[in-house]
């Protein structure tokens, strides 16, 4: 019994020093970071091609 314990308890020490879920992790933080970016810019592009088309429109 002491033996199964002590293989479970080096299971959970080997898991958590593993650096797999840690690279997912960055990995998934830096994709949500780039479509911030991605949306950000494509709703200021938006606003701009918006006013531009507006501006248009009242010159004709």
């Amino acid at each position: 019994m002491l033996s199964r314990i002590n293989e479970a308890l080096n299971w959970c020490v080997s898991r958590y020093q593993r650096e797999d879920g840690q690279a997912l992790a960055e990995y998934g933080l830096l994709l949500a970071l780039i479509a911030v970016v991605c949306i950000v810019a494509l709703t200021a592009l938006g606003l701009a091609i918006a006013g531009t088309l507006s501006t248009l429109t009242g010159k004709l």
